[in-house]
């Protein structure tokens, strides 16, 4: 069991008025960014007991009460220490349970934020990418005050198109596409996929945000998302995910009508070799049953008599499906 029982408020209020601001010990907070050199009299101890607070499964209780009993003064203190070095913050919202408690802190005030915002922005790729992180930085674009928000949005923007291809980076991307309030900048950051939608398609985790943001059946952004997709719908639907953003496309009309007009489009032999495709018989399918239900007559038709040639190799294959339709039409 790590002991945490060395941390207080008052012996961390004793350390940090000996570390040696600029302003005296009458002004001991230091501004969001500032890194002290602490004295002796501020020893290492005390960040490490405010580290195992912060990130130990057991320290949970003594945090609870180290809030409840803090006033304002003691919260900045707190926070101060917390963010007053980038690779200490950054270690500790690394940590599921540090994720948590800074969460926790978030919001407070705009002094305390003010900290946070700092010490996040420093670090801002390295904690939007990270598994626990990011969910500090999520909390922090929904609770900050507009001006930080604002300036964090910008950060977002600048580094989208990394972030999107990352593992975590892009769950994160895609809570803060849901999330963001400001119209101007929901609007930016869904120009960013769209206009970067066919390398994001072909990325493992980049196409995960394109099928977010189809999901949200913004017509501008599905439309924007077509227009840089045009002539790769076919090649997209033979691969795992590509087939996945395929599938959202054929969901809405105008865009579905892209998509099989580009089917159609295709050689015959093509087409069938999609159809027996594992990830490309879905589209193929859906693309079937879609035009029939939007009663597209003309699409749905022109579907079925270029695939009919192909039936009996459609029979045995992953397109088993498409020819029961074929043969429901006949």
């Amino acid at each position: 069991m790590t002991d945490t029982s060395s941390f207080s408020m008052s012996t961390m209020s004793d350390a940090l008025q000996h570390i040696p601001f600029s302003k005296g010990i009458s002004d001991y907070i230091p501004p969001p960014g500032f890194s002290p050199q602490p004295s002796s009299a501020a020893p290492d101890t005390l960040s490490n007991s405010l580290f195992n607070v912060m990130t130990n499964s057991e320290g949970l209780a003594q945090f609870k009460e180290i809030i409840s009993k803090s006033d304002r003064k003691e919260l900045q203190l707190m926070v101060s220490l917390l963010t007053s070095d980038s690779y200490y913050f950054t270690k500790i919202v690394r940590n599921i349970y540090g994720s948590r408690r800074v969460q926790k802190l978030l919001g407070i005030s705009d002094d305390v934020d003010a900290f946070f915002n700092s010490a996040i922005l420093r670090r801002f790729f390295y904690i939007i990418t990270d598994k626990y992180a990011s969910y500090v930085a999520i909390r922090a674009m929904l609770v900050f005050d507009q001006k930080k928000k604002y300036v964090m949005y910008e950060h977002l923007l600048h580094h989208a198109l990394d972030i999107a291809r990352n593992q975590y980076g892009c769950i994160a991307l895609n809570e803060i596409i849901t999330d963001v309030d400001d119209p101007f900048y929901r609007n930016l950051l869904l120009d960013v996929v769209a206009r970067n939608a066919l390398c994001l398609s072909n990325d493992p985790s980049g196409n995960f945000v394109v099928q977010h943001v189809l999901t949200l059946y913004d017509l501008r952004c599905t439309h924007n998302v077509v227009v840089s997709l045009l002539g790769h719908c076919v090649d997209l639907s033979f691969k795992k995910y590509g087939s996945y953003i395929v599938e959202k496309l054929l969901d809405t009309e105008e865009s579905m009508a892209v998509v099989v007009v580009e089917l159609l489009e295709c050689g015959g032999d093509r087409l069938m070799r999609l159809a027996r495709n594992e990830f490309g018989s879905f589209v193929v399918i859906k693309a079937l049953r879609v035009t029939q239900v939007m009663n597209r007559v003309d699409l749905f038709r022109g579907l079925v008599q270029k695939l009919m040639p192909f039936h009996h190799l459609l029979v045995r294959s992953h397109g088993s499906n498409i020819a029961n339709i074929l043969e429901s039409t006949v």
